[in-house]
Order: structure tokens, then sequence, then C-alpha cells
């Protein structure tokens, strides 16, 4: 009996946290959706609340101010959100993939100055990886960090980089030796908070995922101090981004799963109501092989986020399995936002409707965090490696 009390402690603990986590989405979130993503608004007020709530800390650890939880607990919590209004889940994403990469790969002192503000959210981060001509192939980035002295001197651009324009740091991936073979030996990451030469050059307009800030970034001469060298070592760049991005796929796998539970959720409540030959469209068989592929595509998808988070939280290297939860959830979105503006019919095509939302939002999630082509080839290599002859 002893050895299960933590266990329904912290599972006590998570369904707290969760029901806390699901008033506030339906309080503060759900009612205000539709126009914020209408007009593209930045969440401000949204924001400022999950602030309040920790949720900026939810990974970090409680002895830097944060609130310490599971990456499981993370993941469900991110499903939640996405499945009211995906793009609220991704503010915290990127800050988080920064913060988990301090948190595992930081000096001391960084753990220290770092942390505890980025656990508020005083320190509100993005994550500045893709470049205009660099997207999957993070080795092939150009820009490049110089050391003067005390301070490194960074000449570049980012593209696609979230939380850019109302955060106020990045984690900034550049290479210290752009010689280096292979490669992957002359990239660094730094702690970079905005100043004089970090320039937010453009907002981009996207088809999905609005309200939040999306931004092409160019740093011109920025001076960086040369103890927010992550680590303290140059050379290690990669290997601690790769280690983040398994992070953020858990996230965007679980983003998958929430818009493809919201997808389920709005069609079979229109089934029930909508009518077509005198019955409900869900007494129709051919509605109801779309609501049956729909719902076990769900499932699947939740047993298969719920594996990654939980092979992260154990510190095992887990890109097969977070490639596999992020492939599957993502084309499980994709799926049922496409069939649920089917069952939809016309209605779904309205900006009345979530559906219309939905459908645009979903095929981000294909792409972002390493595009489904690339995870299948991760995949089948982590395969090979694991079952060699």
């Amino acid at each position: 009996m002893t050895s299960n009390t933590p266990r329904r402690q912290d599972e006590e603990q998570e369904a707290l946290i969760l029901d806390s986590v699901d008033r506030f989405l339906e309080s503060e979130v759900r009612p205000y959706v539709h126009d914020l993503e209408y007009h593209d608004a930045y969440p401000e007020e949204i924001v400022q609340k999950m602030k309040c709530m920790g949720l900026f800390g939810c990974l970090i650890d409680q002895e830097y101010g944060g609130l310490g939880l599971s990456t499981v607990t993370y993941a469900k919590i991110i499903s939640r959100m996405s499945a009211v209004w995906m793009s609220i889940s991704g503010i915290i994403n990127s800050h988080l993939i920064t913060a988990s990469a301090i948190q595992r790969s930081g000096t001391a002192e960084q753990k220290r100055r770092f942390l505890p503000r980025m656990a508020t959210g005083e320190l509100h981060s993005g994550i500045a990886l893709t470049e205009p001509d660099c997207g999957t192939d993070l080795q092939a980035i150009r820009s490049t960090a110089e050391r003067r002295g005390d301070v490194y001197v960074i000449n570049g651009a980012k593209m696609w980089i979230t939380n850019s324009l109302y955060g106020n740091c990045v984690g900034l991936l550049v290479k210290t030796d752009p010689g280096a073979s292979p490669r992957h030996k002359g990239m660094s990451l730094f702690i970079a908070e905005k100043g004089p030469g970090f320039v937010v050059s453009k907002k981009l307009d996207k088809l999905g995922y609005r309200g939040i800030d999306t931004c092409a970034l160019n740093f011109d001469d920025y001076k960086v101090p040369a103890d927010c060298l992550v680590g303290g070592v140059e050379g290690r760049g990669l290997q601690q981004v790769l280690s983040g991005l398994e992070l953020g796929r858990v996230n965007v796998a679980a983003r998958g799963l929430g818009v493809a539970q919201a997808a389920l959720d709005e069609a079979v409540s229109y089934s029930q109501s909508r009518k077509t030959f005198g019955k409900p469209i869900c007494e129709h068989q051919a509605i109801q092989l779309k609501l049956g592929e729909m719902a076990t595509r769900v499932e699947a998808a939740r047993h298969l986020v719920h594996a990654a988070a939980a092979a992260y939280d154990r510190g095992e290297r887990c890109d097969m399995e977070a490639g596999m939860a992020k492939y599957f959830a993502t084309e499980a979105a994709f799926e049922n936002a496409h069939e649920a503006m089917r069952i939809f019919g016309a209605y779904g095509y309205s900006r009345e409707y979530n559906v219309e939302r939905l459908y645009r939002d979903a095929p981000l999630l294909t792409i972002g965090e390493g595009t489904n082509e690339m995870q299948r080839i991760i995949i089948a290599r982590q395969l090979i490696e694991r079952n060699r002859i």
C-alpha cells in the first residue's frame, strides 16, 4: 500500500492541475477565440493569465521556481489547450524548448540566472533555428557568431520564429565555426535577449495558427555576452537543440491529439442535430464509417503521445517514440479536420463553425518541428539501430 501512495498523490495533483486548466480554457479562452483568431490578434490577456497559472514554468524544476510537472501531464495540458485553441499551446512550447535546453545543458550559473525568470514568464522565450534557406537540415544554417573578447557578434537571419515579436529572448542556434567538419561541431546555442542588432523584420501572415506571433528576424552585429553560450563550450549546440526538439515533437503530437479530438467532438455533436432524408445524419452508414475512423485515430494518437512523453520523463533517447507520436497524431488531426468538414458539408466552410479553423490549423502540425516525411525516416533509422542482426 505504501508503494502506491506517491502514485496516488501524483494522480491527485495531476487531476487538480488539469481541472484548473479546463476551467481556465472554458472561461478565459473559448469565448474569445473566434474574434482573436479572425483578427490575428495576440492574446495578451490570456498570456498574462497563463503566466500567473505557472504554465510558462510547468516543466522547469521547482528549485528554479517552476511547477516541475511531468512531461505526461504537460502533454495532457497541451492537448486540452489545442482542443480549444491551438495557437496558445505554441506560446509555451517554443518557450519551454529553450528552457529545457538550459535546464539540461546550461551551466549552474545559467540555470540560476535564467530559469527563475523563465518560470514566471518575465523572460518570454522562443527558439530560433529555422532560416530562410534552411528548415529540416539544421546543419545548413548560415548565421554566424564571432568571439570578440567578452562578447560574440552575431550576423544572420532566422525565419518562422514563434514568440519573437511579443517575447524578449530566443534560444539562438548559430555557427561559431562555419568551416567545421562534420558541420554540427561548429554549431552553438546562445541565450539571446533582445537588444541592439536584434531586429524583428516582419510578422508573417499565415493560413492558420493565427493570433500567435511568428516572425522573421535579422541579426546585424548583434552582441551577446560570452557567458550566454549554453553550457559554456562551443560546438555543442546541435545536440542541445535536438534534445529540446524531442520535447517539441511531444508538444506538437499533443497538439495533434487536441485538434483531432476537437474535430471528432464537433462532428459527433453536429451529426446528431443535422437531419437528411428524415433522420439525423449520424444514423447514415456513410457518416458512421467516418466517425468510427475518427474516434479510432484519436485513441491511437493518445496512446502514442503519452508513451512518448513517458519515455522523455524517464530520460531515455526517444526520437523514435516522439517521431511516431508526432507523425501519427498530426496526421490524425489533418484527417479528422478534413472529415469533420465533409460531415458539416457547406457549413464546415463557414467561419461560423470551429471546423473551418481546425481545417486551417491542422496542416501546420504535419510540417512544424520536423516534417512528417522526416519523422518516418527517423523512425526507420532507429528501428534498424535498435534491432541490429
